[in-house]
């Protein structure tokens, strides 16, 4: 094994280390707002290793090299080193908040609960909003609303935007629903009001209860282009209509306890953040949900994160590199390693 491929390793270990907080608080490296680069001083390893891969599995035998091996990773051609300073504002969907985290402890070179300090994620409508006026610097979202592209047109604004994970659109019901399996076609029937018993879908005869969310959340926006197809849904009591995401499994979950209720929600929070336990996650068309079907495309309703930072930003500004970070090799491995579906098979090379 040669010396680079040694110090390689060493760097993937620290990394995993920081992110799942073993050997406790990491040092924080002094913040220095003009630093592009790492200083002559630097060790042997910054110098050698331009990026940390967080996604290899670290083993008993790795803890003796984890201790020696460096607390931040430089990053890009010129070894750029993030600090609390010069760390981009982050903003994005409620479904990425475990990546955004995961991506500041491995950049900064912080414990996960340290770097958690350093990252502010609203909605998806609000991050692209705080993209646009100028209070974000990167957004790690699902895909915008009409209404943020409306605003983006009419304000003249210019943004990169490139996806850097798969996610589905799934649908839940109380557990206590006998139907394991939805149509594509029922789904927007129900939605779209023209299908309201149960009966009708083959269940029971109860009115169906179709909770919805708020026009800001990336759900909705995934509902309308995925499943409505420009049809439009059907205007819901504002009882039914969820703001917050858990406002909307605890509703269905809890319906008068009873199996009519139905909602939808993004895969990741479903399965990855466990906000679907308790509750029945259905088929669609036949197609479970779950990571195979979503990397093979068997499970329909499939739709994308996205890295999005301002046009035009130099190559040397930290939030394009920190951009160009998520969308590379490493970036990607970390993305798979939080449990997201990268773009790249395996988190390879982007094609």
């Amino acid at each position: 094994m040669n010396r680079k491929t040694i110090l390689s390793i060493l760097a993937v270990l620290t990394a995993l280390c920081l992110l799942t907080g073993c050997g406790g608080a990491q040092e924080i490296p002094a913040a220095d707002t003009e630093t592009s680069a790492a200083p002559a001083e630097a060790s042997a390893v910054q110098e050698t290793v331009p990026e940390a891969s967080a996604v290899q599995a670290t083993t008993p035998e790795a803890s003796a090299a984890q201790a020696t091996a460096p607390e931040v990773a430089p990053v890009g051609e010129n070894q750029f080193i993030f600090t609390r300073a010069n760390f981009p504002r982050l903003d994005g969907s409620a479904f990425t908040v475990p990546l955004g985290q995961a991506v500041a402890s491995v950049l900064l070179g912080e414990s996960r609960a340290q770097a958690s300090e350093v990252i502010r994620f609203s909605k998806t409508s609000r991050a692209y909003r705080a993209l646009m006026e100028g209070e974000a610097d990167v957004v790690l979202a699902s895909e915008p609303s009409p209404a943020i592209w409306a605003d983006k047109d009419e304000g003249g604004y210019d943004w990169d935007m490139a996806p850097f994970a798969v996610d589905a659109l799934v649908f839940i019901v109380n557990a206590k629903n006998p139907l394991e399996n939805l149509s594509r076609t029922q789904l927007r029937d129900i939605y779209t009001g023209a299908v309201t018993n149960w009966s009708e879908a083959g269940g029971e005869n109860l009115d169906i209860i179709a909770f919805q969310r708020d026009e800001e959340a990336g759900s909705q926006t995934a509902m309308e282009n995925l499943v409505m197809e420009g049809g439009l849904m059907a205007d819901a009591p504002t009882e039914l209509v969820r703001g917050e995401l858990g406002d909307l499994v605890e509703a269905v979950a809890a319906f008068e306890d009873s199996p009519a209720a139905i909602g939808y929600m993004m895969y990741y929070a479903a399965h990855n953040m466990g906000m679907a336990d308790g509750l029945k996650i259905l088929s669609v068309d036949g197609a479970a949900p779950s990571a195979e079907t979503i990397r093979s495309g068997a499970y329909p309703f499939l739709t994308n994160y996205y890295a999005v930072t301002d046009a035009g930003r130099r190559a040397d500004d930290p939030a394009k590199l920190l951009y160009d970070w998520i969308l590379s090799a490493d970036g990607q491995r970390l993305v798979a390693h939080e449990g997201y579906t990268p773009i790249t098979e395996a988190g390879g090379e982007r094609p």
